[in-house]
């Protein structure tokens, strides 16, 4: 069988992991504080905050911007249904605008229609790990004064050319960026998740809120040659991050160069053998952007059944996922008054499939997979 995805974790995961089992700290600790520090770094932000996942993320930016009943998040229905359920969680209300085709992000051409007088944030997801075009979205929330969240998750390594010149995803570009490090991401911590913002205070909000409200945090008292009584000074969450994933999340920081860069190999040869089959449409990246390839998403030709498909490629021994959900076909999203039409949106849920991609796919297992995907557009 070769899966839709395999994270790529070793022997220096598995001593990280002991290593921090041994030491006696295996909750939230000094390992989560340097997994924060380094992927700081690495994403060119002033300030990151590790939590459990990335659903969690996305609830505490939303959070430490006061979004709540009465207020309107633009975003995308073609989502993974977190990014609307974190929104209908804060009492607040999701207005979806459809995406574009190519790259299967945000239209921003259809984004201000939907702003009103109650918009008060965009959480914008840069579906896939294909970046979205921050440059024009930008444009239009800071002239309109409305808050950014980059829904990031599947966008570590990934990057993006504003203003000249290349950045990773997570620098900001936007507010605050949320990434997940669920095994079907780039890298894995097995749950886990990360806000990074250039905003002091927003990271301050975070870290309060994660623990509990809590004002002192346990390394903090831990360490103390004096007693100190904490004090909760917030309505807060559990949203830590533990030790033990840290650890394993610092290995995988150091992977990710090398990840990205075997994904996109596999990207390109993907491109090469199926790049010239009628009615196949592959995704591409605008000049602007460079995605980590997290899932390398097909559109098939109108003539094909897609459940079809699907079902002959796993008779093959080859696991495949349909095109990204549509979370206005959910049934907590069915009476929920829309704006626009998503047709595009709905074509990509329905005309597309994910096919496997993953850093130590070999050439053979992806010549495999194009050629049971050749046979069935050809058949």
């Amino acid at each position: 069988m070769i899966p839709i995805a395999a994270p790529l974790l070793a022997d220096e995961e598995a001593d990280a992991a002991r290593a921090v089992v041994l030491s006696g700290w295996v909750s939230q600790g000094p390992q989560v504080a340097a997994f924060e520090r380094e992927f700081a770094a690495l994403v060119g932000a002033p300030h990151a905050c590790a939590v459990s996942n990335c659903t969690t993320a996305l609830q505490l930016a939303l959070t430490a911007l006061d979004i709540g009943p009465g207020d309107e998040v633009i975003t995308v229905s073609h989502s993974f249904i977190a990014t609307a359920n974190v929104i209908r969680h804060q009492g607040a209300t999701p207005v979806f605008v459809d995406i574009e085709p190519e790259t299967y992000n945000l239209d921003c051409a259809r984004l201000e229609e939907a702003v009103t007088e109650r918009t008060r944030a965009i959480i914008v997801v840069h579906q896939m790990g294909m970046p979205c075009d921050m440059a024009a979205l930008m444009a239009i929330a800071r002239r309109r004064g409305i808050a950014v969240i980059e829904d990031a998750a599947c966008a570590a390594g990934s990057q993006i050319r504003m203003n000249g010149e290349w950045a990773p995803i997570g620098a900001p570009h936007g507010d605050i960026a949320c990434f997940s490090f669920h095994p079907r991401k780039v890298i894995t911590t097995g749950e886990g998740g990360m806000l990074t913002t250039a905003n002091a205070e927003l990271d301050r909000k975070f870290k309060l809120l994660r623990q509990h409200g809590m004002s002192v945090p346990d390394t903090v008292r831990h360490s103390s040659s004096s007693v100190i009584f904490e004090e909760y000074v917030v309505v807060g969450y559990n949203y830590r991050m533990t030790d033990m994933q840290a650890a394993i999340g610092r290995r995988q920081l150091e992977r990710l160069p090398d990840l990205v860069a075997r994904r996109r190999a596999v990207a390109a040869r993907y491109a090469e053998q199926l790049g010239n089959l009628e009615g196949l449409r592959l995704p591409s990246e605008p000049a602007w952007a460079r995605s980590n390839w997290q899932s390398y998403c097909v559109r098939l030709p109108d003539r094909l059944d897609q459940r079809v498909v699907m079902q002959h490629l796993l008779d093959k021994g080859i696991a495949t996922r349909r095109g990204i959900m549509c979370a206005h076909r959910e049934q907590p999203y069915a009476g929920l008054n829309r704006r626009q039409e998503l047709r595009q949106s709905e074509l990509a849920q329905d005309r597309s499939i994910l096919l496997p991609i993953y850093a130590q796919m070999s050439a053979e297992d992806s010549a495999r997979v194009s050629a049971a995907v050749r046979a069935e557009v050809e058949r």
